[in-house]
């Protein structure tokens, strides 16, 4: 048997054997020798469509792709029709990201940064994604609709990169070891002189001995009571260390090739230890702005003073931070309602 035949067996006997999953997708996955679970995230056209609508300058899109990849990837675990809400709020050249996970599928983000802070961070060789942040909080907040009440998660931001923040979270807030690596880069194309953006992401986190029933699949969640995660002396264990070991020599470059489905990168990654894949879920850059919800924000939280205001030739614009749609109303179209 040739050892591309012996690969495609083996991939087949850990469930592999499936079509491998392109981009803009999810992969669930566990590694049962080590007691290890974890999701792998690709993203291509959507996250695309994100990053190249606003023009961002390079330092600001692969800070904005790296918080939409960790948002796929945490906010692909709801189980509801709900949001997932990621934000970042700093003093440093970016100090806004906002990254909305509408479940089950549709990701949209925005980056708010200031260019003198940029233009000075460049010059000082401090474009650095832990750099750029600067000092602040990170939010992730869960929200399952109008009739149910909100969950927030507050980590502090100082100078670190999202993936350490996002294991200083899981450990503080769940209690769960966690390990993420993201990557964000740029190809071209053949026959497409523009680069696109692209990106992708890992997380694995630890199972404890009772299993997967008492581990948290949402941040709010956590397993407050599991004597492994609240117990100051407590080691990590072989399996886990490994699982963290491996992650750890992924180079950003396999992350985001777009020649390198997520299933291969895990059988690269994990094969000897008899990684699973499961059923792919599929994300899509998607707005939830619609003309409706505008109207009703301006009738509902302004003035008619204030409406009158806004407008500029006889009319109110409101433009979409997330995907840029001009939205225009006459300030009196809302008199006969109130």
């Amino acid at each position: 048997m040739t050892d591309t035949a012996a690969t495609e067996n083996l991939m087949s006997s850990l469930g592999l054997d499936r079509p491998e999953t392109g981009d803009d997708a999810v992969v669930p996955f566990t590694l049962d020798k080590l007691d290890t679970r974890g999701r792998a995230v690709r993203l291509g056209d959507a996250l695309d469509a994100i990053l190249s609508r606003h023009a961002y300058p390079a330092p600001v899109a692969r800070l904005l792709g790296e918080a939409v990849v960790l948002a796929a990837l945490i906010g692909s675990s709801l189980k509801f029709d709900g949001r997932f809400i990621m934000q970042t709020q700093t003093d440093g050249p970016v100090n806004l990201i906002v990254v909305d996970f509408d479940a089950p599928d549709g990701l949209r983000g925005y980056a708010r940064f200031d260019q003198e802070a940029l233009t000075k961070a460049a010059e000082d060789g401090k474009l650095q994604p832990g750099q750029l942040l600067g000092h602040g909080h990170l939010a992730m907040t869960i929200d399952q609709g109008p009739h149910t009440e909100r969950y927030q998660g507050i980590v502090a931001l100082d100078g670190n990169s999202l993936e350490e923040v996002a294991h200083t979270y899981f450990m503080q807030s769940e209690q769960i070891p966690t390990m993420v690596r993201l990557a964000v880069a740029e190809f071209t194309r053949k026959g497409d002189h523009r680069p696109h953006w692209r990106a992708g992401g890992i997380l694995i986190q630890h199972l404890p001995e009772n299993g997967m029933a008492v581990m948290a699949d949402l941040p709010g969640d956590g397993n407050w009571d599991n004597p492994e995660m609240t117990d100051p002396d407590f080691e990590e264990p072989d399996g886990w260390n490994e699982a963290k070991t491996l992650l750890a020599t992924l180079e950003d470059v396999e992350l985001a090739d777009p020649d390198l489905s997520p299933e291969r990168l895990l059988f690269r990654l994990y094969h000897e230890t008899e990684v699973r894949v499961f059923t792919p879920l599929p994300m899509e850059e998607r707005c939830t702005c619609s003309p409706d919800r505008i109207e009703d924000m301006l009738a509902n939280s302004f003035s008619a003073e204030e409406r009158e205001e806004m407008a500029v030739d006889g009319e109110i614009e409101v433009v979409c931070e997330f995907c840029s749609t001009a939205y225009r109303f006459n300030p009196h179209q809302f008199d006969a309602k109130h």
